[in-house]
């Protein structure tokens, strides 16, 4: 867990230098310009012929690559071959999203994860016991005792595989025409975002490969990753809230009460995204049993409040952060993402010595805190957005203060009916707040 968790911190870094904004530039400009066909040819054209390029010369030198890695050049091919399709995926997925057809796009985007996990449970669990019971069958050739995690990344490339494949009419339907001039605004436009994408993967992975730099133990930072997933509620939450949001931010931008909308949104998000944050800290001791099993991961599971509040965090920035977006000041989001990559980094060189995978963890939170406050104070001077902030801080507060309850509190973390009346509380905080908005939407239902 722990070799495989750094290895694919190592991947994040590429999937954002081969993407290098294009997707956030295909947004803008898809909903910007008069000529969408050429929008996307022009795009897809461009990652084309970049992530071919790198597929070249990175197969070329994959043995200097695992040379200076450490890892077996397998990995490394493997790893090369999955950022290549996962690259080419990118413009195929941001049209699907861009023409809002959600279906299609979650069929697509679960069926590669149902692949991996497929994969990874026959190479892992049943083919071990497939080759003993006929040594000399099929399964037998290809299974290798000591491989185990050459299996994973198999995994992942058949599953990303099969995802191009499905997306290839995409290609076949394009017409295939280059606009240079276009090109030069989408990446005018598209490399703040890049240099927003690294600290952003400074902040969301770094701590995994850092945490190797200093010689923590692999099997630590295995549990640290494993317990870092227990937060994958809110991640998930989180993310497919991105997903459509963004196309959302940009085809509302020229509405006259567009910062309403935003606002109003914000404070909904903010509202799940408490729920969330205080449901997975209250019942983490039972969704552990679920999500991480073996008991020998859980000596990291106090880092899990920490990780689904800076998850958390992040989604609030990712609301405060439309206003440079939309006045296409891109780089103003790169230089907020390399403040909280700082804080990263300093962070976790200090408290890493001391605290090992916690002080990761207090590094993430204070890294995406930190981002959300800056882009709050900027955004209001630059596109003023009408936040119901008293509202906002009640419920993210008492989410805060009643995870910091269940949690730290062991009579309270041990009694689950205190769990549930707090639970309820909270729900009825937030009917109480929200009710004359509730009682409109019900009468017009």
């Amino acid at each position: 867990m722990g070799i495989v968790s750094v290895i694919f911190s190592y991947l994040v870094f590429f999937n954002v230098f081969l993407s290098y904004g294009m997707e956030t530039s295909f947004f803008r400009f898809f909903n910007k310009e008069e000529n969408k066909a050429n929008v996307l040819s022009t795009s897809t054209i461009s990652l084309f012929w970049s992530t071919l390029g790198f597929l070249i010369i990175a197969l070329l030198f994959r043995n200097t690559l695992a040379h200076t890695s450490g890892f077996a050049v397998e990995f490394i091919t493997y790893s090369i071959w999955i950022i290549a399709f996962d690259a080419l995926a990118i413009i195929p997925f941001a049209q699907l999203r861009a023409e809002r057809k959600p279906m299609q796009y979650a069929a697509i985007k679960i069926g590669n994860v149902s692949l991996q996990i497929l994969f990874s449970v026959f190479f892992l669990a049943f083919l071990p016991d497939l080759a003993k019971d006929n040594p000399e069958g099929f399964f037998s050739t290809i299974y290798y005792p000591e491989f185990q995690i050459g299996y994973i990344f198999i995994a992942n490339l058949i599953a990303s595989l099969a995802t191009i494949l499905v997306l290839l009419p995409n290609y076949t339907k394009i017409r295939w025409h280059f606009d240079f001039s276009l090109w030069k605004q989408m990446m005018r436009y598209g490399y703040p975002v890049l240099l927003a994408g690294v600290a952003f993967a400074i902040n969301e992975h770094f701590d995994k490969i850092l945490l190797d730099w200093f010689h923590v133990p692999l099997a630590d930072i295995g549990a640290y990753s494993a317990c870092y997933k227990i937060g994958m509620f809110m991640v998930l939450f989180r993310t497919a809230y991105s997903l459509g949001i963004e196309p959302f931010f940009f085809s509302h931008a020229g509405n006259e009460n567009a910062p309403q909308t935003y606002a109003t949104i914000t404070k909904y998000f903010v509202i799940f995204g408490s729920f969330i944050s205080f449901f997975v800290v209250a019942f983490i001791d039972l969704l552990k049993l679920l999500l991480v099993p073996n008991e020998s991961y859980w000596v990291a599971i106090k880092v899990v409040p920490l990780i689904v509040f800076a998850n958390f965090f992040l989604g609030i920035y990712t609301n405060l952060s439309v206003w440079y977006k939309l006045i296409d000041k891109t780089l103003i989001g790169a230089y907020i993402s390399f403040v909280g990559a700082f804080v990263t980094l300093a962070l976790n060189y200090l408290l890493i010595p001391r605290y090992s995978y916690y002080g990761s963890a207090l590094a993430t939170i204070a890294a995406y805190g930190s981002m959300m406050i800056i882009s709050y104070h900027m955004g209001k001077k630059k596109y003023p957005i009408p936040y119901d902030f008293n509202r906002i801080f009640s419920y993210l507060g008492l989410s805060v203060g009643f995870s910091a309850i269940v949690f730290y509190v062991d009579y309270v973390r041990d009694n689950y009916s205190i769990k549930v009346l707090l639970l309820l509380v909270f729900l009825l905080f937030i009917y109480k707040s929200e009710k004359e908005i509730l009682t409109r939407i019900f009468r017009k239902k």
